[in-house]
């Protein structure tokens, strides 16, 4: 399979610009939100599971969504930022293909692209750089819903910067299915392409054209966990940026993600992220890491 632009869909949140003075110290953050920084003076470090990275000025960061992390700046540091999600089923998930550098060299116009989306959208800013000072409305949800009342012709301009953004980690980023089992890479295109309906092994096992039990041990060779397990973490991801991006109850998001049993919901997403839903939400709307 080679990724196609058509099959990755991905929308702007938020754009900004913010200033610190050793101010940027959040601890092991993660949400369902894609993180890219422009850096344009000072230096900080985000510790990752795997490594730590130094931000240096004139360098673009990225932030997979779902990736926990921290921040640690004892100086002035200065930087734009861009905060994207992936919106609804009937898309791939691009980092489920690629392996993304985390820090690469920004290339001239890429200042100049966040610029421009900052005059552009001054009210795509995030309140304040505490994220413990977001109020617990309906922030998130509100930039959703701005993004979704945009003009075609703004949408497509916005979705154009952020791929410019993204081309430039895609450069030097490594194709991870070339070396998985082709049956297996169509079956994570199925998943990707179908979270909010229900999947079941059957399905998987004939799109890969084997047996099912052969078919988990593919899988749980190249993944290193079991489709089901896989399936079940995707639905909770899924559910997890609806939480944050659009007032549907508990309920309504279960019935999103394809799950009719309400109380089973509830009982996945406590064992995958240990808090309920309603937990979740409230926690990440006072929480949500922002500039």
């Amino acid at each position: 399979m080679s990724v196609s632009l058509e099959s990755v869909d991905v929308r702007m949140l938020n754009v900004g610009y913010a200033w610190h003075d050793g101010d940027w110290n959040w601890k092991n953050v993660c949400s369902p939100i894609t993180r890219i920084y422009y850096v344009t003076e000072g230096e900080a470090t985000i510790r990752l599971p795997e490594k730590s990275v130094r931000l240096r000025p004139d360098h673009l960061y990225i932030i997979p969504a779902n990736t926990v992390h921290s921040y640690e700046c004892d100086g002035p540091f200065a930087h734009y930022y861009l905060h994207a999600f992936t919106s609804s089923e009937g898309y791939i998930n691009l980092f489920n293909y690629y392996d993304l550098p985390t820090e690469v060299p920004a290339e001239h116009m890429d200042k100049e692209i966040f610029m421009h989306m900052c005059q552009r959208h001054p009210e795509a800013k995030l309140p304040s750089s505490d994220p413990s000072s977001y109020e617990e409305g309906d922030l998130f949800e509100s930039y959703v819903r701005r993004y979704s009342e945009m003009p075609l012709h703004e949408k497509a301009l916005l979705k154009g910067l952020v791929f410019i953004l993204l081309s430039r980690f895609l450069k030097q980023a490594t194709y991870r299915s070339s070396v998985m089992d082709k049956r297996i890479e169509k079956a994570l295109e199925y998943i990707d392409r179908n979270i909010c309906n229900e999947i079941n092994l059957d399905i998987l096992s004939n799109l890969s054209c084997v047996t099912k039990p052969y078919f988990i041990r593919l899988f749980k060779a190249a993944l290193d966990t079991t489709p089901m397990q896989y399936i079940n973490k995707k639905k909770v991801e899924k559910a997890q940026l609806l939480l944050i991006t659009t007032d549907k109850t508990v309920q309504e998001v279960s019935y999103v993600i394809g799950i009719l049993d309400h109380s089973y919901f509830i009982r996945l997403f406590k064992k995958v992220c240990g808090v309920t839903p309603q937990e979740y939400r409230n926690r990440m709307k006072r929480v949500m890491s922002g500039v």
